[in-house]
């Protein structure tokens, strides 16, 4: 499967997810939201470029659902609770945010 993005053929996992996260954009990441139907806000950004700067910087930590809350909460100034972040990204903030950010599918079970 692939995405057609600015003239570009993306590579993608049978799921959506991108086969190399280093072909993700910003781009990238509005033709993979679209797909999902979602239109991106700024909180979707500080979550995408969250789960982003973990993988790529943290030694590919795919952080659950209770530390993106936590440092969202830190980042927005506000305590974020689950239900915000599934109104950001309603099949599951970490694996349908990580599949905006252009990252590898979650392996884990669970979000919490």
């Amino acid at each position: 499967m692939a995405i057609e993005v600015n003239g570009k053929t993306i590579a993608t996992t049978a799921a959506g997810y991108l086969e190399n996260y280093a072909d993700w954009d910003e781009d990238v990441a509005q033709a993979l939201a679209a797909i999902e139907s979602i239109e991106l806000t700024e909180k979707h950004w500080d979550v995408i470029k969250y789960l982003r700067s973990e993988y790529i910087d943290n030694g590919q930590n795919q952080p659950m659902e209770r530390a993106v809350l936590k440092d969202m909460g830190k980042l927005w100034g506000t305590k974020p609770t689950s239900k915000d972040l599934y109104t950001l990204f309603p099949l599951a903030p970490t694996k349908q945010g990580t599949k905006i950010a252009g990252l590898p599918a979650v392996m884990r079970k669970g979000g919490y």
